[in-house]
């Protein structure tokens, strides 16, 4: 029997790649319920393959006794399209179906700290054109409660 394909979600963080991974369900029922492949195998290795401009790098196995995984890759670049590829095996079984490709671009400092600009921008803007009415309104040039003296007319 094959093992997989896992499913897996990915999402960009700043130099890095959040990966969730479900592994594959199997067909293997005790007592009509469902078995995991935790129930069957205890425990399982997982395998992330990362795909760049320049190839592919098979990151080290790591072991699992969860269904679900959360991982982070990191250290890479900013704003970098990376693919991303799960294989999961066993010990008793080797036969295994990677997951699809799952691509995504890293996040970039340089997005962010544009959001903080425009934000403090408005901010400082918003800030100065409320200051330039209040000194219009003092200085008598809107909103005029007093009618001009006679002779200035």
């Amino acid at each position: 029997a094959f093992l997989g394909p896992p499913e897996v979600n990915i999402s960009s963080c700043l130099n890095c790649i959040n990966v969730t991974i479900k592994l594959p369900t199997s067909h293997l029922r005790k007592n009509e319920k469902l078995l995991s492949l935790i129930d069957i195998y205890q425990e399982l290795d997982y395998g992330i393959t990362l795909k760049t401009l320049d190839g592919e790098h098979k990151r080290p196995r790591e072991t699992t006794t969860e269904e679900i995984i959360n991982t982070v890759i990191e250290e890479l670049y900013p704003n970098r399209n990376y693919c991303v590829s799960v294989m999961v095996t066993a010990s008793l079984n080797t036969h295994s179906i990677p997951s699809a490709w799952k691509c995504i671009t890293t996040d970039s400092v340089a997005q962010q700290d544009y959001h903080i600009v425009a934000i403090a921008g408005a901010i400082c803007f918003s800030l100065m054109l409320a200051g330039a009415l209040k000194c219009m309104h003092a200085g008598g040039y809107i909103l005029q409660n007093k009618s001009l003296p006679h002779t200035l007319v």
